[in-house]
């Protein structure tokens, strides 16, 4: 499949500074502040393409991709500046199966606060019965590996200014020196059923020292998705909001899609509980749960709504230690994970 650099979109550029192609030259990129980017489909026939690979039977028999085993590295770790938020939000003029996620921004503080903390209850992985926005904005991603295995992972539809940002981790769209293909994004993923279509990736993005290093402090990554019937992403589904330089140690929600023993994929599983410092390898944070291989790239929300099934997404499955299956790690969202943000979030997705 043909793949080019690309520059995204002169708006992109101003807002988030010029971005830095992703096989530019290690040494230096690895400590630039800009997102690393570059096209996953570049024309209608070759997301028509992509989107024929994927049958019901592909995605049913893909395999979970798992992540790297963490390195002790001489990283400090993301850059922690001023709290930004971006709320996201449902329209209940519409049906509760096409809602828009509306964005606009707070600042100043993490948005959950402590005595909404104490109310919520305590998951080490279970299924997510209450439905909600959780359900439509979450889903299963599908791509081919660079040595041609079809693989998942999860990731979540967040409200943006082009209607077309699914977050995710780096690996998930980058592993071992090289980009995955044949990307897609399947919200509410369900047993091989997709209500509500599939996504192809147009454009990724990644952090610097995910793309240059694989640190594992370091894996996010945004996925702009081309629209589909004529409409985008969270025109479809709606959007969550997203959050970076929050206070640690909050209460976190984290979904996915584990598809590796004892999960099969088939359904979207949440954990619940406050998040704890990795003090092992990372500077990630923790969280007990107990999800598996598959879910990787799942979104970690701050100040979640059980009713609404809405929050700020603030992290996302990364990865366990051997020693330690039940749980999961994620990395925190400083100015590298917002710089990817807003970069894809002012990117074309035609």
């Amino acid at each position: 499949m043909h793949r080019r650099v690309s520059l995204l979109s002169a708006v992109a550029l101003a807002l988030a500074g010029a971005l830095v192609p992703a096989g530019a030259a290690q040494a230096g990129a690895a400590n630039d502040p800009r997102p690393a980017g570059w096209t996953a489909t570049d024309s209608q026939a070759e997301r028509r393409t992509v989107s024929q690979y994927w049958t019901t039977q592909r995605m049913l028999a893909a395999q979970p991709l798992d992540a790297p085993a963490p390195r002790r590295t001489q990283s400090r770790g993301p850059s922690e500046g001023d709290p930004w938020a971006t709320r996201g939000a449902t329209n209940t003029r519409r049906s509760p199966w096409t809602t828009r996620g509306a964005a606009w921004s707070v600042g100043g503080t993490a948005p959950v606060t402590a005595a909404r903390q104490a109310l919520v209850p305590n998951s080490p992985g279970l299924q997510w019965t209450d439905g909600g926005a959780v359900v439509r904005t979450t889903g299963r991603v599908f791509f081919t590996t660079a040595d041609g295995r079809n693989s998942s992972c999860s990731g979540s539809a967040v409200t943006s200014a082009n209607e077309s940002v699914v977050i995710t981790a780096g690996h998930c769209v980058k592993l071992n020196g090289a980009a995955h293909r044949n990307w897609v994004f399947v919200p509410a993923f369900d047993d091989g059923r997709r209500p509500f279509g599939t996504w192809v990736a147009s454009a990724m993005l990644t952090t610097q020292r995910w793309n240059a290093r694989e640190d594992i402090n370091f894996d996010v990554a945004a996925v702009v998705v081309a629209p589909l019937n004529g409409r985008t992403l969270t025109d479809v589904v709606g959007g969550q909001g997203v959050a970076f330089n929050q206070a640690r140690q909050r209460q976190m929600f984290a979904f996915g899609y584990p598809a590796a023993d004892p999960f099969d994929g088939s359904e979207l599983i949440y954990c619940s509980g406050r998040a704890f410092n990795d003090t092992v390898m990372t500077r990630d944070q923790g969280l007990r749960c107990n999800m598996t291989g598959g879910s990787s790239g799942g979104p970690w929300f701050q100040g979640f709504d059980e009713s609404t099934g809405l929050g700020w997404l603030n992290s996302v499955n990364s990865f366990t230690y051997n020693f330690a299956p039940n749980f999961m790690f994620g990395p925190f969202f400083g100015d590298e994970a917002m710089a990817v943000y807003q970069a894809a979030q002012n990117a074309d997705a035609l």
